[in-house]
This record gives C-alpha cells, sequence and structure tokens, in this order.
C-alpha cells in the first residue's frame, strides 16, 4: 500500500489540450550515446527506455539532431529526415506501450557539436565565438561560422520538419531544447550571439530565433497533428560566462514563452533549489521565480537532483504541478512503482557498479557514467 502522504505524485494531470498524465513525475531527457551509426535507434537503447518506461506518466527522450550540422553527441539518434521516421516510430511505440506518453526532444548543437560528426567538421553558431566551457574535447577552442540569414531560416524550418516526422512516428509530443548552451540558447545569450540584425542585438531580438522555432513547430503541429500533441520548451535559467544569459533574462523569455500557449515550460536545473547567480536581487529558488512568472498561464517541470520519494514531495510542494527525474530513474528503474507500493525505503539512490545488466544501461551510457567522476552518486 503506498504511503497516503505521497498521493500527491500519483494524482493525474492534464494539459490544456486534454491530454492527461497518470501521475506527476516525468522522465528527465538524458543523452545515452547508444544510437546505431547509421542514427537509427539500437535495441539497446529501447530495452533501456522499455526498462524505465512503465512508471512515469511522461517520458522525455534523448534530443534527437533536426539538421546535420546540429549533431551534438556520438550514438545520438537521428531526427533529420524521413528516413529515420520508422526509427522514431519505433522508440515512440516502445515508450507508449509502457504506458507513459512518449515526447521527443529535438535540438541542434550548434557550437558545442564535436566537429567530427558534422559535414566538413564545420560548427556552426549564432557568432563566430567559441565556446568557453561544457564544449566536447575535440571542439575546445573551435571558432564556430556565424550562420547566414537564409541559414537560420532553414534551421528553423528543419524543426518544423523534425516535428512533422514526430507526430507520423506517433510522438505525443515534442519538446524544444533551448537549455544546456546549445544553438537555441546560444542565439539567446550574449556570449554567442554578437549579432546586428534581426537575430541579435537586444535582449528582445536574442529572443527572435528561440521564439521563432516556436511558432515553427506550432504550425506544423497546427498543419499536421489529428490529435491533440503536446509542445514544450527547455531552458537553462543562467550561464556563468560573462557576458551571460542572467536569471532576469530567463526571467523575460519565460514571460515571452507564457504568452506562446505551449504545453509546458521545463526548467534545466542539476539542483532544483539552486538560486539565481546575477540579475535579480530575488534570493528565493530559481524555480520559485519561474513559477511565479509563467506557472498560471503554463505548466512548469521542475528537475534537479531529485533521489528520494521525499525530495520529490517536497519539490512539488513549491508550486510547479511536474516534476523530472533524470540520474535517478537510471539508478533506479522502479523508483515510481516502489513508491506506489509503499516501498520508498527500497529506492536505490546510489549507482552501484555491479548492476549494468539489471538496469539494463548501454555500454556507452554506462562507460561515460563510471568515467565521469561527481556526475552520479555512488561513482567515484
Amino acid at each position: 500500500m503506498m504511503n497516503s502522504k505521497y498521493a500527491p505524485l500519483f494524482e493525474s494531470f492534464t494539459f490544456s489540450k486534454g491530454i492527461e498524465l497518470k501521475n506527476r513525475i516525468v522522465m528527465a531527457p538524458m543523452t545515452n550515446f547508444s544510437s546505431n551509426p547509421d542514427g537509427t535507434v539500437s535495441d539497446e537503447e529501447v530495452q533501456y527506455y522499455v526498462r524505465r518506461s512503465k512508471g512515469a506518466g511522461m517520458v522525455i527522450t534523448a534530443c534527437t539532431y533536426v539538421t546535420a550540422s546540429g549533431k551534438g553527441f556520438h550514438g545520438e539518434f537521428a531526427g533529420d529526415s524521413d528516413d529515420m521516421i520508422p526509427s522514431l516510430c519505433r522508440l515512440a511505440t516502445a515508450i507508449k506501450e509502457q504506458g507513459a506518453k512518449a515526447i521527443l526532444q529535438m535540438f541542434h548543437g550548434g557550437r558545442m557539436c564535436p566537429p567530427e560528426l558534422v559535414p566538413n567538421g564545420e560548427l556552426v553558431s549564432a557568432s563566430a565565438v567559441p565556446a568557453e566551457q561544457g564544449a566536447p574535447l575535440s571542439a575546445k577552442g573551435v571558432i564556430p561560422r556565424a550562420l547566414s540569414g537564409s541559414e537560420v531560416e532553414a534551421i528553423i524550418r528543419d524543426f518544423g520538419e523534425t516535428t512533422r516526422r514526430a507526430i507520423e512516428a506517433g510522438f505525443d509530443g515534442v519538446e524544444i531544447h533551448g537549455a544546456n548552451g546549445y544553438l537555441i540558447q546560444q542565439f539567446f545569450s550574449p556570449h554567442s550571439n554578437r549579432r546586428e540584425d534581426q537575430w541579435g542585438g537586444s535582449l528582445e531580438k536574442r529572443m527572435a530565433f528561440p521564439l521563432a522555432v516556436v511558432d515553427e513547430v506550432k504550425k506544423v503541429v497546427a498543419d499536421h497533428a489529428k490529435s491533440p500533441f503536446i509542445v514544450g520548451y527547455r531552458f537553462s535559467p543562467e550561464e556563468p560566462e560573462t557576458p551571460g544569459i542572467t536569471m532576469g533574462d530567463t526571467l523575460a523569455l519565460v514571460e515571452a514563452l507564457a504568452g506562446k500557449n505551449l504545453d509546458y515550460l521545463h526548467a534545466s536545473l542539476m539542483d532544483f533549489w539552486s538560486t539565481p547567480r546575477r540579475g535579480t536581487d530575488d534570493t528565493r529558488p530559481r524555480i520559485e521565480l519561474i513559477q511565479e512568472q509563467a506557472g498560471d498561464r503554463v505548466p512548469v517541470i521542475g528537475v534537479g537532483s531529485i533521489y528520494t520519494a521525499d525530495d520529490a514531495l517536497k519539490a512539488l510542494q513549491s508550486g510547479v504541478p511536474l516534476i523530472a527525474l533524470g540520474r535517478e530513474l537510471i539508478i533506479d528503474p522502479d523508483w515510481v512503482e516502489k513508491v506506489e507500493q509503499g516501498k520508498e525505503s527500497e529506492i536505490v539512490t546510489k549507482l552501484n557498479k555491479d548492476h549494468q545488466q539489471q538496469l539494463v544501461i548501454p555500454d556507452p551510457l554506462w562507460q561515460a557514467i563510471v568515467n565521469t567522476p561527481g556526475w552520479f552518486p555512488g561513482v567515484d
């Protein structure tokens, strides 16, 4: 029997379009490096998702690239051509068969792509400014080429085309990946965007590309979806770089996004309760500021270092209606079921190095985890 105090985590949630989630737990999007070299979803990857899709109300996939110049990871699956629809369909079906809604996350890596993965090894971005931090080794110090106006418009259309493929593949929705330093964020950031055309300059102009992608995706959904289809947007609230995105910048973006009739906004945070670095005098957690800014108009998904049932309950009490678990669902794929069955004391919160097989973690992801100290609790 479930402990009644956790009942709020298991209330159903209905989006404004009428799509209902069975509970408040979402699987966060996480790169797994495990797709086939040709960009199709691998057997191992499908099994990894099947293992984790029974409990959560909604599963957001790892990102797929919308065009060849945007491939950001080795072993990333492709969404950039109609040839990939059967592969996308396989992933959507596997997730939905377990009882979760399936959301395809779409992105372009921009200046954060490893040069060896993109055509001619040429990195592109809003401006010719190299990444300061977070770039893969092979991209460190590489100066990207600033996209031309027509190329910017082509990439906006590419996001629309990948949305159409998601619809045809049977996904329940898409998430626009405007976080973690990738191309959409590169246009919003004063660090990476030094343009002086319609796509850069003022704060408003730095928002133009993210909002144009939103508009294009929504237009494609209106034209192609036969039934309700979710559109979400993920963002990172701040950047460490100077100049960089501040909390003030993000609250302005959140305000603009809240006016776009999206189905949800998803904050990308390593720690749910992290506080602003700059751009506001308010010292409350970032998630509370985001929820206050937009939560009455668009549902907010909170995430970041939530491991136990009590962590999740406390996060839900912040006011956000949905809680995403990332690393914790890799560590314990049965998290939701354990809470539901009153076995929350049995939740595993540290990765056991001997349990790769029973956790159904593909080799490339496993190697990345065990070789990155500090990323996962229990691995050092």
